[in-house]
């Protein structure tokens, strides 16, 4: 057990890192690769498909409560040599994301079209969205189950298991896309609704894979009565972290469907537009997603051991790293900008409203790297609170405040409302950065310091 305890906390921020790289970077590809068939099929398609996935994220982001809080208390726990500990939060967290996901199924299933009302959204865009909710709503347990299931592969370090599955994923999903929209095999062209069941196959197939390698792997062999069986106490420490840290994230999301109604305003090649740009901008902040990732793993670690110097540094110096690969990933891009755009849509009035906006994009990138690594760190700490105060304040006080001045009131349109964005992420990013060299772990230390002599 003391060797195992020093392999967790030892573990490099490289072996973690590389496989998160490549395995966010196959999820993204699974969007970029839909919207590009799609693009071929209809940018109405397009823009129907974006908004319902808006929504879906939102749910998914719900599962991360789970997802986020065992992800910390594990690594905490392994940290800490509680090996024991970290087992059973382990199976708490795939009892309760699977009850979470039947929940959010059926709420989709029931008042899917009340929430594409609210995006104003009306005609074929509308009934594109429509089709793509109800359909790969039912599998959103899937995606809860399979959430909790990578998290605990990750948290005991094993991220190139989660890595090949979603490769594996990806083809299926791919394969379903051509099929779907290009009528492989001599297949009829079915869509939307080919995409949409694609993705519960692929879902459904990751599932599967997770639990085989749960089980070679970690010895964990889960059962249906385990879902019934989920102790209270592993509930409350989840929920205590993974509430208030998946709450930044949900409140960005509910942030982002008011913006989305702001870019309806504007008319559909703005909203065609900005589904494109969001699947590039997210090449801009592929490699800060994934080095953050593995940082929460490490710093929960070291906090779990009491390295509170190595926790620091830690941050510090993967800061550094992921702003400047961010700042010249997005500038490139902005320097290829026009064929960038045209590897998505012909349409001459998207690509015009594209292109300014890929260059502020350079200008956000740094900012929402800051903002990505250092919000993440102190939850890993266990500074929960402050990242959704600060995020709450800032999406909608700056946000979506002057989303709406800049992109309807000034009329500067798209670039407008990202350059509102662009100064989110950055007064965000400060502010998490004045927090970390703060060191809140020392404060947490000492409250339970009182705590232990009370």
């Amino acid at each position: 057990m003391h060797n195992e305890k020093k392999d967790y906390q030892n573990q490099s921020l490289f072996s973690i890192t590389w496989p998160l790289f490549i395995e966010i970077s196959l999820h993204m590809s699974v969007g970029i690769i839909a919207t590009l068939i799609l693009s071929g099929y209809s940018d109405k398609a397009v823009a129907g498909v974006g908004v319902a996935n808006q929504i879906l994220n939102i749910f998914i982001l719900i599962f991360n409560v789970t997802v986020i809080g065992a992800m910390i208390l594990i690594g905490q726990n392994l940290g800490g040599g509680k090996l024991e500990r970290a087992r059973q939060l382990a199976r708490s967290a795939v009892g309760i994301n699977m009850w979470v996901g039947v929940v959010m199924t059926v709420v989709v299933v029931l008042f899917g079209d009340v929430f594409l009302r609210l995006y104003g959204l009306s005609g074929e865009i509308y009934d594109f969205a429509l089709t793509f909710l109800t359909i790969t709503s039912f599998s959103l347990i899937l995606e809860a189950v399979s959430l909790a299931l990578s998290a605990i592969l990750r948290s005991y370090g094993h991220t190139k298991e989660a890595m090949y599955m979603t490769l594996m994923m990806n083809v299926i999903s791919a394969t379903g896309y051509f099929i779907a929209i290009k009528g492989w095999l001599g297949l009829p062209i079915t869509g939307v609704v080919g995409v949409s069941y694609s993705i519960i196959v692929a879902r459904a197939f990751l599932i599967v894979a997770l639990l085989y390698f749960v089980y070679k792997i970690l010895g964990f062999k889960f059962t249906l009565k385990d879902a019934f069986a989920v102790h209270k106490a592993d509930i409350k420490a989840i929920f205590h972290i993974g509430v208030p840290s998946a709450g930044e994230n949900i409140s960005y999301q509910l942030s982002q469907i008011v913006i989305t109604g702001f870019v309806a305003m504007i008319g559909d090649e703005a909203l065609a537009a900005r589904v494109y740009i969001l699947n590039i901008s997210m090449l801009c902040f592929l490699f800060t997603m994934a080095i953050g990732q593995g940082t929460q793993i490490l710093i929960a670690r070291y906090i779990g051991a009491r390295d509170y110097d190595r926790t620091l540094q830690r941050g510090l110096k993967t800061l550094r790293i992921s702003m400047f690969v961010s700042l010249t990933v997005s500038l490139t891009i902005a320097l290829i900008g026009e064929p960038v755009l045209a590897a998505f849509t012909s349409q001459p009035g998207i690509i015009a409203i594209g292109l300014p906006v890929l260059w502020a994009i350079v200008f956000i990138e740094p900012g929402r790297a800051m903002n990505i690594v250092l919000m993440g760190s102190l939850k890993s700490v266990g500074d929960v609170r402050f990242p959704v105060v600060i995020g709450i304040i800032c999406m909608w006080g700056v946000a979506v405040v002057f989303s709406y001045i800049f992109g309807i009131v000034l009329g500067f349109g798209l670039l407008g409302i990202w350059i509102a964005q662009g100064c989110d992420e950055w007064i965000r990013g400060l502010f998490a950065l004045r927090r970390w060299m703060s060191k809140p772990w020392m404060k947490n230390r000492v409250e339970e310091k009182s705590l232990a002599k009370g």
